[in-house]
Order: structure tokens, then C-alpha cells, then sequence
């Protein structure tokens, strides 16, 4: 009829645009690992492209399968009119040559992928594949929801797009991108049904009540709950990425303001304390971001390894012999102490980078590694190091560039701190005690509230402002400031030196690590003397400082220094973060929790239970709703109850069948016939009777009927599916009269009425 054509139109319409703000839900992520840029317009305008036109395909009549190749057609010609027209055939006809140019360019995008750190620039390469690959999944959504009819297995692959950027570039949750996307495959879901079954009666209103109530309290509860949610505490859950892992972008704010951190590695060395581990260098600034070195590895055992540590003759060397147990890290970058001469005991694929001194895989972790790092550390005097030059050493000059668009207080500030010196060493000296003083405070909060939490080059400048911040800010900040003096420097990020237990190893004293003291700090090169680490996160870590006649990197602190009271001597606690409320415990393995941990605990095993008999809490409020509209003479509200109950304990409701042939169904799974027969006639009544007709029934006994059959129903049903039909039911998600409501349908096993 043209009526319900017109409704089936408009529904397919619906979908459409349903589709493409799914589509535009899921894509928000991946702006985490590829930059914005014009890449953003084309994907969703061929999207959008996409899926009005197969809108109006069908509205005019033609088929889905027409309809979806029709649609790889304009996706063809639209890629390349945007990418290829300088190879196709009248600039929009791919040739031969747009084919090989193709090929070219995912290659590319797949390579800067690999060994990129995200945020990537939206290069030619990478917004060709990002925007086919947007099109592509149009086209496939369009095929599934509009053509199919299947918008939970839409929903799956939505749902799996977009966590894939989530995993590679671990942030805090987009609250907004996550409510759109649950809310774009509700809708989905809602409308497809709808369409496809249309509204019958009274049914429509509890039903959309009833389904709105549901999808606004799941997405509440994971938006509120989830962040709540302890960290993973095993193995099995630790990853290469988030609280246990390493991220080699320098974006770690997220990872150090995770709550409840774990114990990642034990380390014990034959030095007095324990040593920094480092696992990644930082060397390039684009201005956005710092970009890790990408070098090639010669594997363990094979070739010169890290090679001699290189200094002139009269530098002394201190050598030392470091054991590191992985506890639960999971990371292709291998915590080591620095410089490294030599490395034993790993298992795997590891190789060795000898330009910087550490060691990654490509296709293995760490976990369950424990393996023994022999270092050879270069100890100036002051005197030696007073009398190296940094800018004149001779090295690549990418160490010494800064973006042209750095502010410039970044230069002001690195020549007034250090107006008064005459060398290198001091002028950095001095700019490691300028972040260390008073001026400073160490913050994980302030770079989020001020709106700077990163280590561009904007956010260094504000950093310089505020001043507040954590590792990161010190970091980027004091190496921005030294190359502006001319000094190379690169940025490091591993862990800061652990919290002492009480177990002996050989007499070693064994140091806990955990995921909380992962650190970044700052490195300065000397000529004759190699790399040469500064600490000047305010109030963590133990500064560099060298005596006249000794040299004491990392290990000795200066009187003058106008450092906190609490780095007056070199004992671990150093190197707790100053702003944790249960930092005096980081890392250590006393069981003990104080009521901090205790209290969230509480509320997330409320939350959780209310969670779970949220289900039950739902159905049944339903229920009761229908038998109080039966009980007025609703038979539709009836009827709905005895569908909902058939459906919970797994017995079928297909569309195609009527209330009659359905109830011969109930009877044989052993309904009562009598009550079956009041209902069914007054359903049939309510349906097909005229609206001026009387009503068969004033409301007596329908409900009374429609909880008998349930009854029946349930004592007829297995102990497991009666458990199910109460806690997850079933009807909260598959509505009578879909394809999945009907599976198992049979003509035989009906008892007539």
C-alpha cells in the first residue's frame, strides 16, 4: 500500500543517516593516531555521497545488489578524482597506472603507520588509504543495515573500528565520540525493527519507553562506571600500551594519573642504588610532537652489539653489573640502565640499537624476561665536563633544531638563566636548578586544567608561564631551551629508579618498579664525553651533579642547589611522584591498602551489582506495567506479556506466525489451553473486530491469564533457562516478531486450542 511504502522510505532514509553518523562516531578516534586535516572533509563527504545515493536507488526501486555496486563505482571514481588524476584517463578513469600508483601509495601509508608516532601527518599516502578506507566502510554499512538487514552485525564492526585507535594511542575517553557512536547503533537497531515490523497498537509507546529507559542507562552506566573500574591486575590483562606498558610518544600523562599502579619490573645492581632504565629516545621535534628514534637493530649475540662506550683517554669510567626481573610490563622497548656495554639472558627476537644504546623488537614483549645489563659510565670532574663543549661537538644537527614557530620566551628564558655562565655544563646546570627551585611545582593536574598537557611547542610555552607541570613539561621544555642555545639534546623516557625492599639477591638489595614511575628526562652532549642525563623535573628524581676532582652523575647532589629538602640526600624516595596521595607505598610490596583504595573499591562493587540486576530490574518493571494495561482491558499489552515470556525461556515468535498458531505452539510446550484461548480471542478481537465493536472482554482475567502461561512456561522450562529468563532476559534485546525471535520455528510440535 502506498502508506506503508512511504513508511518503508522513510525508514530506509533513517537508516541512512543513522549509518553516517555511526560512521562519523567510530572515525573521531582515529584523529588520535593521523592529524586532522583535509583528509576529514573527504571521508565523510564520500560517505555521505555513498549512502544518499543508495538512498535514493532504493527509493526509486532499484536492487541492493545494483545499488551496492553502483556504489563501488562512485567510490572508484571519487578516489580517484581526489588521488589519481594525474594518471587516470580524463583525470577521473583509473589507467593501469593508477592501479601501480595505488599500490604505492597504501604501501607507504602502511610504512609511515609502522614506524610513525602518532599523531601522524596526514600525508598524500595516508589520506588516500584513510579515506578509501572510510568509503569502503559506507559502502559495506550501507550493504548490511539498508541492503541486508542486519544492523547488529554492523554494529560489531563499528564497535571494532573504533577501538583500533584507542589501543594504539591510549588516552582518557572520548566521553562525546563514545555517546555517539552507543547511540547512532541504538538507533540502528531501533529503526531497522520499527521498519521492518512497523508499530502495532498500544505496543509502541511502552516498547519505545521501555527501550529509550534501556539505552540511556547503559550508556550512562559506561560512561560513569567505567572510569572507576581498578586497572587490570594480571598478566593476562597488561599490554603493550596504558598503566604497564610504555608509550614512546611522550604523552604519559594518562598513564601516570591511572589509579592503582603495579609492580612492573625488579631491579638489583652491583652500583650503591639503583640506576635509571631507559627504553626509548626522543630526537626529532616537529613542533608537535617529540618523534622516537627509528633505528636499525642488529640482534643480540650477532654483530659488535652496543660497541665501546667512546670518550677521550683521560675521562674515568665506572662499570656496573645491573639484574632486572619483568614482573608485568608488556613492551617491545626494553627497560635498560645507560650506557649498556653488554646484554644477557633475554629470550626472543630483541635487537640491539648502538647509536642510542638500547634494545626493541619488533614482534616480541617483555614479558617474563629477566636478564643481566653491563654498563660502563663515563665520571668527569667538574672540571672535565667545564672544559667539553656541547655547542661545538660534532654531531647531526637535528639534535640542535627547534620548530621555527616556538615561542619566544623559550630562547628568552634559556639566555637570562644563563646569563652568568661561561661553559656549557653550567649553563645547563643552571637551567636544571632553575627548574628545580621554588619557581616550580610538580603537578599531573595543572597541565590538564590549563589546557597544555602535551609537549609541543605551544604547550611548552605556556608550561613556562604556569610553571606547573610533571616530567614531561621539565623534559621538553629544558631540551627546547638548550637547543636554543645551541646544545644538542634528546629526550628519554623509561623509569625512575625504584622504591628498596627487604630481599637480598647475592647480597644485592632488590628495588621494586611500578607503572607509576615511568619518567621522561632530558639528555646533553658532550664532546669527549658522550650523552650526559639532567634531572630537572621539580621535587623528583636526584639531579646531576659533578664534584671538582670526581665525577657523580645521577648520584651526588649540590649543596647550592636550590632543590626541595627532600633531595637533600640520595635515598630512594626520591624518586616517589610528590603529588600521589599513596606515594610513600609506590612500588613497594607490602600487602597493606589504605581506605583510599578501599572506599572506590566500595562504590565499584555497587556499581557492579547494580549493573548486573539492572536486566532483571528492567524486565520486571515492564512486565508489570503490561499486566496493569491487561487489567484494564489491553489485550495487546496482554498478549506482548505472553510473547515476551515465551521469548525469554528461548521459545520461538516469529512475525509469520499469528496469536492462534503461536498459542498452539505455547500449549504444546505446556501453557494452559483455556487461559491461551481468552487471550488469543482477545487479541484476535482487539485486531480485527471494528472500532465500534464492543469488547469481548473488560479486562478480568487477561492478566490473570497472561501470568498463568507464564507460569506454566517457566515450571516447564530447565533450571538454567528459568535462571536466564530472570537475570538476562532475553525479550530486553530481541523483540517478538524479528528473525532472531523466530529462529527454531516449526510447523509440527502445535497442540490445537
Amino acid at each position: 500500500m502506498p502508506a506503508e511504502k512511504t513508511t518503508h522510505a522513510q525508514g530506509q532514509a533513517a537508516l541512512a543517516v543513522g549509518v553516517f553518523v555511526a560512521l562519523v562516531a567510530t572515525t573521531l578516534p582515529v584523529m588520535r593516531v593521523i592529524a586532522p586535516g583535509a583528509w576529514v572533509a573527504a571521508g565523510f563527504g564520500l560517505a555521505a555521497v555513498v549512502l544518499a545515493l543508495g538512498a535514493v536507488l532504493r527509493r526509486v526501486g532499484v536492487a541492493g545488489l545494483v545499488v551496492t555496486g553502483i556504489d563501488i563505482v562512485v567510490w572508484v571514481l571519487a578516489l580517484t578524482l581526489l588521488y589519481l588524476r594525474d594518471s587516470a584517463w580524463g583525470g577521473l578513469v583509473p589507467s593501469p597506472a593508477s592501479f601501480d600508483a595505488v599500490g604505492a601509495l597504501v604501501s607507504a601509508a602502511v610504512q609511515e603507520m609502522a614506524v610513525g608516532a602518532a599523531p601522524l601527518t596526514a600525508t598524500p599516502a595516508l589520506s588516500f588509504f584513510v579515506v578509501a578506507a572510510i568509503g569502503a566502510l559506507a559502502i559495506v554499512l550501507d550493504h548490511v543495515v539498508i541492503t541486508t538487514r542486519m544492523p547488529l552485525l554492523a554494529a560489531i564492526a563499528l564497535v571494532a573500528v573504533a577501538v583500533v585507535p584507542t589501543i594504539a594511542v591510549p588516552a582518557s575517553m572520548d566521553v562525546f565520540a563514545f555517546v555517539l557512536l552507543a547511540a547512532s547503533i541504538l538507533f540502528l537497531l531501533a529503526t531497522d525493527t520499527r521498519t521492518h515490523r512497523g508499530t502495532t497498537g498500544p505496543r509502541g509507546a511502552p516498547a519505545a519507553a521501555s527501550a529509550a529507559l534501556i539505552a540511556v542507562a547503559s550508556i550512562a552506566v559506561a560512561v560513569v562506571v567505567t572510569p572507576l573500574l581498578p586497572a587490570p591486575d594480571g598478566e593476562a590483562a597488561v599490554s603493550g600500551v596504558g598503566s604497564s606498558g610504555i608509550n614512546p610518544t611522550l604523552r604519559l600523562g594518562d598513564d601516570l594519573r591511572r589509579p592503582n599502579p603495579v609492580e612492573v619490573l625488579r631491579v638489583r645492581s652491583s652500583e650503591p642504588r639503583a640506576p635509571y632504565l631507559r627504553a626509548v629516545t626522543l630526537s626529532s621535534f616537529a613542533g608537535e610532537v617529540w618523534r622516537p628514534d627509528e633505528r636499525d637493530a642488529t640482534p643480540v649475540g650477532a654483530g659488535p652489539g652496543f660497541g665501546p662506550v667512546r670518550t677521550d683517554p683521560d675521562i674515568a669510567r665506572t662499570s656496573a653489573d645491573t639484574k632486572i626481573d619483568i614482573v608485568k610490563l608488556n613492551t617491545p622497548y626494553l627497560p635498560i640502565p645507560f650506557p649498556a656495554t653488554a646484554i644477557g639472558g633475554l629470550t626472543g627476537d630483541w635487537g640491539i640499537v648502538a647509536d642510542n644504546r638500547t634494545v626493541v623488537s619488533e614482534d616480541g614483549d617483555s614479558r617474563g624476561q629477566s636478564y643481566e645489563v653491563i654498563t660502563e659510565t663515563p665520571t668527569p670532574t667538574l672540571e672535565q665536563i667545564r672544559a667539553a663543549t656541547s655547542r661545538g661537538a660534532d654531531v647531526d644537527p637535528e639534535l640542535r633544531e627547534i620548530p621555527d614557530d616556538t615561542p619566544a620566551n623559550v630562547s628568552e628564558l634559556a639566555r637570562a638563566v644563563t646569563a652568568e655562565t661561561s661553559n656549557d655544563y653550567d649553563a645547563a646546570f643552571a637551567l636544571q636548578r632553575w627548574f628545580r627551585s621554588s619557581e616550580f611545582t610538580y603537578s599531573l593536574d595543572a597541565p590538564v586544567q590549563e589546557g597544555f598537557d602535551g609537549a609541543g611547542v605551544d604547550a611548552i610555552g605556556q608550561f613556562l608561564e604556569v610553571r606547573s607541570g610533571y616530567c614531561v613539561h621539565f623534559a621538553s621544555a629544558f631540551a627546547a631551551m638548550t637547543r636554543s642555545l645551541g646544545m644538542p639534546t634528546r629526550i628519554v623516557i623509561g623509569y625512575l629508579p625504584g622504591t628498596a625492599t627487604t630481599d637480598r639477591i647475592d647480597g644485592d638489595l632488590v628495588y621494586s618498579v611500578s607503572s607509576d614511575l615511568l619518567h621522561s628526562w632530558p639528555e646533553v652532549y658532550f664532546e669527549g664525553i658522550g650523552w650526559v642525563p639532567f634531572e630537572p623535573t621539580n621535587s623528583l628524581g636526584v639531579p646531576t651533579v659533578f664534584s671538582s676532582g670526581v665525577g657523580t652523575s645521577l648520584d651526588q647532589i649540590d649543596s647550592a642547589s636550590p632543590a626541595p629538602t627532600a633531595e637533600a640526600t640520595p635515598t630512594t624516595a626520591a624518586t616517589e611522584r610528590p603529588d600521589t596521595p599513596d606515594s610513600p607505598q609506590a612500588g613497594t610490596v607490602d600487602g597493606s591498602a589504605g581506605t583510599g583504595a578501599i572506599v572506590p573499591a566500595v562504590w565499584v562493587t555497587i556499581a557492579a551489582l547494580l549493573l548486573l540486576t539492572a536486566p532483571a530490574l528492567v524486565h520486571a518493571l515492564r512486565g508489570r506495567r503490561r499486566l496493569i494495561l491487561a487489567a484494564r482491558g489491553d489485550a495487546s499489552a496482554a498478549w506482548l506479556f505472553v510473547e515476551e515470556a515465551a521469548i525469554d525461556l528461548g521459545l520461538p515468535v516469529p512475525a509469520s506466525a499469528s496469536p492462534r498458531a503461536l498459542a498452539e505452539r505455547l500449549v504444546a510446550a505446556g501453557a494452559a489451553a483455556e487461559d491461551l484461548r481468552l487471550l488469543v480471542d482477545a487479541i484476535e478481537h482487539a485486531s480485527y473486530a471494528p472500532a465500534s465493536a464492543a469488547s469481548i472482554n473488560d479486562g478480568s482475567g487477561l492478566a490473570t491469564a497472561a501470568s498463568r502461561v507464564r507460569r506454566a512456561l517457566m515450571d516447564q522450562a530447565t533450571a538454567p533457562r528459568r535462571i536466564l529468563a530472570v537475570v538476562a532476559p532475553r525479550s530486553l534485546v530481541i523483540r517478538p516478531g524479528t528473525t532472531a525471535a523466530g529462529a527454531g520455528w516449526h510447523e509440527h510440535a502445535r497442540t490445537p486450542l
